[in-house]
């Protein structure tokens, strides 16, 4: 996935209210930007750290930037939580995912379960579809390893119980972990900082539903899957 404008490069001043950072750019002024991420953005956030922005033609919006990346030291980190399920769905088509290649059908965000609705469906006349949720994984709290969830996330616990329901109807389901960084070679629940999860993934996995973890390469340029890491349970 290719950023549709060039990235402006700045300086993290401050993340707060959780969807707005001040950012000194390049030239020294210094603009609010939109943070496309609710998250605990643990380890992300210091001032400081260099960040890239992308800016908006749109006159309407209050906000002219968005915080795209953020560079905490050994490689860009993806932050905007909204760009995921494009890179994933991208790389799907590409080929890029071979154990879900070959539907010939995708959509994104359909409903389905109890009131939810699944990041990626699959769909072919030939086999069963497939729901694939995409969680997207920047922290790093060692060197090389990536870690979910950075903050406590019911709402992660019950999409893990809806795609194993989809299981025992029939289908395929996918949890997918998108490490939006290129410094990691493994990948591991934080346990500590959501146990509940952990139980909960560990359930959906005894019920069927498969697990595919993949990093990025990653620049101001763009965002792209590259390859399947190992995850440690």
């Amino acid at each position: 996935m290719k950023f549709s404008h060039p990235l402006v490069k700045g300086t993290l001043i401050k993340r707060y209210k959780r969807f707005l950072s001040d950012i000194e750019l390049e030239d020294g002024s210094v603009v609010t930007a939109h943070c496309a991420n609710s998250g605990s953005m643990m380890g992300l956030k210091e001032p400081g750290y260099a960040v890239c922005l992308s800016p908006s033609d749109n006159p309407k919006r209050k906000l002219k930037f968005t915080w795209e990346l953020v560079n905490p030291g050994s490689s860009w980190v993806g932050i905007n939580t909204s760009l995921p399920n494009k890179i994933v769905s991208d790389a799907i088509i590409a080929g890029k995912i071979e154990p879900l290649a070959g539907y010939s059908g995708l959509k994104n965000e359909v409903k389905y379960g109890e009131n939810s609705r699944i990041d990626i469906l699959l769909t072919d006349e030939n086999r069963p579809d497939c729901y694939v949720e995409v969680k997207s994984v920047t922290l790093s709290r060692d060197a090389g390893i990536a870690e979910f969830p950075d903050a406590v996330t019911s709402r992660g616990t019950k999409h893990l119980n809806e795609l194993a329901n989809m299981v025992e109807s029939g289908y395929r389901a996918a949890m997918f972990y998108l490490v939006q960084r290129s410094d990691c070679q493994s990948f591991q629940l934080a346990s500590d900082i959501d146990p509940t999860y952990r139980a909960a993934f560990l359930d959906a996995k005894s019920r069927g539903v498969e697990v595919y973890c993949y990093d990025c390469t990653i620049d101001p340029n763009g965002i792209d899957v590259r390859t399947a890491i190992q995850m440690v349970e």
